[in-house]
């Protein structure tokens, strides 16, 4: 009896050990895409706002926590996101 219960527990350690290591490697993934696009987002964010102030609009970002949180959960369309409410503040 014991021996079934010896072999019931190796089994259990076995399958959590597979799963963390699939749950560990879909959440670098995960914050791997986060930080892409958080930086990719920024980089966007700058570049438009160095080709805004050209224009004198006067409407740019600012780059902090939130919006580089904002970039990185949404992506592009956060990017267009955060100038829309820009946008519809001014007006």
């Amino acid at each position: 009896m014991q021996d079934k219960f010896i072999g019931f527990i190796i089994m259990l350690v076995a399958l959590a050990t597979v799963l963390l290591i699939g749950a560990l490697k879909k959440r670098s993934e995960w914050l791997l895409t986060f930080l892409l696009r958080s930086v990719t987002g920024t980089v966007l964010i700058y570049f438009s706002n160095l080709l805004i102030a050209s224009t004198n609009m006067g409407f740019e970002i600012g780059i902090n926590p939130l919006t580089v949180l904002t970039t990185g959960i949404l992506g592009f369309p956060g990017v267009l996101l955060l100038y829309g409410i820009n946008l519809v503040k001014i007006l």
